[in-house]
Parts: structure tokens; C-alpha cells; sequence
């Protein structure tokens, strides 16, 4: 058994709210790391550990761990009481029959009680770990890190550090809704808010049955992706076919696709209200298609009373596809389907739409009806994680009209 120290580093600069935020990052890490033994979890000066991590756990415990917002970094840590002569017997113990030509030795001291300051634990076990393996110091590039953590009632010593995904714990900035197609950007959109600490909601819009089911296979393959980073998810599906065909009918083509932005923001916005959602998430960048336009975003967003948020705005592609194959949604993202972007499209779509255009165009449509009826009409389904599973709230698919129950998501 050994332990592992999870550090922490926006959460630091939190000042008096800082307990708070440590306090759902500890909660969080509980609830990831469900079914891995017995495994302590902890807050302690400065860090968080978790104390009786199994050898036989730890690799599934680093995936978990290396995708849960608010964590900067962590290391799989030896226990060792707050004497200079243990600690030094204990790395040594540790560094076994690891052969490197080079090394350096960092320490932090919590505890100002203890004999020797940061620089003098470096200095003496950095010359008594050179004296017993011949390594050279090396305080640039060393090949390997020696890290020891002192703190009011034992120490800690490591000898890797692993990258965590950094940002604010899950669930402490509120809840969004992000509008998720099956494509590559959006889902990079929504991470971007779950990094920053917001529980995200994710609509889906659909046309099936007028296209097939793959758009929603897709989806929903996505958003258990997404919820190994947020625990918790509730995903929204919304048929979207009947409207785009009475939008084709009574729209000119130019302006369909502005129009179908619009109504989806309108739906979205109703799911988001009834959801307990303060913004809506797109994955929108500037000038990336035809509906992406300054104008067209301004004449799309004055339907929305929420805020709608663009994290990717300024992002070129291939940025966000760098992203993408980071947070492992691109494979499924590329994987090609129909979806109701691609149904009733124009050739030549408005890169510079008017409102007043719009709006004349869409008064031939009962557009308050439309929006009531695909919001009440819009499936839900829960997924967690680590038992990620999608769940309905009932026997089968919860409609939101039919019940409006959110639970504890």
C-alpha cells in the first residue's frame, strides 16, 4: 500500500473561500475513485491524499485522477515519519535498482518546526543519495526528481510527478447547457466549462426519423467521454426534423440556417431555465461556417435571455482538433453520420443576416409553439461515473415535459 498527494493550484490563490473549493475537489475525488479498494481520502496542508492505494489499482486510480478538474498534479507517495535519518532511509529504499545518470532533490516544508530548512533537506539528502548510487547532480535536467513534502506529523517522498488537468473542481461555478452536435468542436466547448468548475448540461438536437439514429449513438458515446471529467451528466435529445421542415416551407433559403439557429437557442434556452442552468455553451468560432459570422452570431443570440458563452470563439481548427484527440472525443467525433446540420441545408446561406429580415421571415412561423412543444418533448437521460451507465429517471426515456425532474444532477 502507498499513498498518493494530489496537489492543487488555481484553488490556492482562493483565499477564505479556498476550504470551500478544497472541500468539493476532496468530494469529487471520493466519488472518482468508487470502487478501487478501500482508498482514504483526505485534506491535508496545502494537498489532498489518498492513503491505501494498491498496486493493483493505481493504474486504473492515474486514469481517474489525470481527468478530474481542479487537480494540478499528483505522485504516488511513500509515508515517512518527520526525521531526517527515516526519510533518508526510505528514499533510498525507494530508489531500489533505478539506474539514471542524473537526479536533483526538492523539498517543501510545511512545517517550520522541523530542524532543517527546504534548501538543507536538498543539500543533505541530495550528498547522501550521491554518495550511495554515484548519480550526478543535475539541478536543470535532472533525469529524475527526488520530492519530499514535510508537514506537521509525517512526510512524504516521490519520485514522479503526473500532470492533472489543472482548473476549478467540478460543480463550483453552477450549471450551463451546452448545445452538442456529434461533431469535433462542441464537445471541446463543454470541457472548456467543466474545467472552469461548471456542472455541464448537454442538448442534443436530432432529425431523426427522417435521418438515421447515428448522430444520437454518437452523442451519447461523447457525453460518457465527458463525464469521466464531470462525474455527473444529463444529456438532452431533441427532435428537430419537423421543425426544420416547416422552416423549409415557409423561409427563404438564405436565411434558414440563421432561423435554425435560433430556434434551437430558444429550445435550449427553455431545457437550460427548467434544468436550473445560468448560461448556454456552443461551439462556435468566428468565420468558421457560413452561420458563424459577427452579424449572424448577434442576430442568433438576441433571441437568448441567458448568457451564451463561445469558449472556442477565437480558435483556429486545428487548435480545437488538438484538443479534441487530448480529450479523446475526436475519434468518435469523426466518425461520419447525418445530423440535423446537415438536413434542408442551402447552397448559398446568409453570412450577414438582418434582423429585421429575420424576424419578418420567421413571423410566418408559430414559433412559441414550436419551442413549447420540442422542449417538452425533449428525452433525457443520466449518465455517471464510474459506474458511467445512461439512466433514465423512470422505467424508460424521461420526456422534460412529462416530468420536469432534475434529481441531484
Amino acid at each position: 500500500m502507498f499513498s498518493v498527494i494530489v496537489h492543487y493550484q488555481e484553488i490556492a490563490l482562493k483565499g477564505r473561500n479556498r476550504p470551500w473549493f478544497v472541500e468539493r475537489l476532496v468530494t469529487n475525488i471520493r466519488a472518482a475513485t468508487l470502487g478501487l479498494g478501500g482508498i482514504k481520502v483526505r485534506a491535508l496542508m496545502g494537498r489532498i491524499e489518498l492513503h491505501q492505494v494498491s498496486d493493483e489499482d493505481w493504474s486504473e486510480l492515474h486514469r481517474r485522477l489525470s481527468r478530474l478538474p481542479g487537480i494540478a498534479n499528483f505522485s504516488r507517495a511513500v509515508r515517512a515519519p518527520c526525521d531526517f535519518d527515516a526519510i533518508t532511509d526510505i528514499v533510498l529504499g525507494e530508489l531500489g535498482g533505478l539506474k539514471v545518470s542524473s537526479f536533483r532533490v526538492t523539498a517543501r516544508r510545511a512545517d517550520k518546526r522541523f530542524p532543517l530548512t527546504s534548501p538543507q533537506i536538498e543539500k543533505e539528502l541530495g550528498g547522501r543519495i550521491r554518495s550511495a548510487r554515484g548519480w550526478d547532480v543535475d539541478l536543470e535536467q535532472p533525469e529524475l526528481t527526488v520530492r519530499v513534502e514535510i508537514l506537521n506529523d509525517l512526510a512524504f517522498c516521490s519520485l514522479r510527478k503526473e500532470p492533472g488537468v489543472g482548473g476549478l473542481p467540478c460543480g463550483v461555478s453552477g450549471r450551463v447547457a451546452c448545445l452538442l452536435s456529434g461533431g469535433i468542436d462542441s464537445p471541446v466547448a463543454a470541457y472548456r466549462l467543466i474545467k472552469r468548475g461548471c456542472r455541464v448540461r448537454l442538448i442534443h438536437f436530432h432529425s431523426y426519423p427522417i435521418l438515421s439514429h447515428t448522430s444520437q449513438d454518437k452523442v451519447a458515446e461523447i457525453a460518457e467521454l465527458l463525464t469521466q471529467y464531470q462525474l455527473e451528466t444529463r444529456l438532452y435529445a431533441v427532435a428537430f426534423g419537423d421543425i426544420q421542415r416547416k422552416v423549409v416551407l415557409t423561409v427563404p433559403p438564405p436565411l434558414r440556417v440563421v432561423i435554425y439557429r435560433r430556434l434551437m437557442l430558444r429550445i435550449a434556452e427553455r431545457i437550460a431555465r427548467g434544468s436550473g442552468s445560468s448560461a448556454l455553451v456552443t461551439g462556435e468560432a468566428v468565420g468558421q461556417v457560413a452561420s458563424q459570422t459577427l452579424d449572424n452570431m448577434a442576430v442568433i443570440d438576441s433571441v437568448s435571455t441567458l448568457p451564451v458563452l463561445r469558449p472556442l470563439v477565437g480558435m483556429d481548427k486545428q487548435e480545437i482538433v488538438d484538443e479534441a484527440r487530448r480529450l479523446g472525443t475526436y475519434q468518435v467525433s469523426i466518425i461520419p453520420d447525418e445530423d440535423c446540420c446537415t438536413l434542408f441545408m442551402p447552397k448559398h446561406p446568409a453570412t450577414r443576416a438582418r434582423r429585421t429580415q429575420v424576424e419578418a421571415a420567421e413571423s410566418a412561423l408559430l414559433v412559441e409553439e414550436l419551442v413549447e412543444e420540442a422542449a417538452a418533448n425533449a428525452v433525457c437521460r443520466d449518465l455517471r461515473f464510474p459506474t458511467t451507465a445512461i439512466q433514465p429517471s423512470t422505467g424508460g426515456d424521461v420526456r422534460l415535459g412529462a416530468t420536469g425532474s432534475e434529481g441531484s444532477i
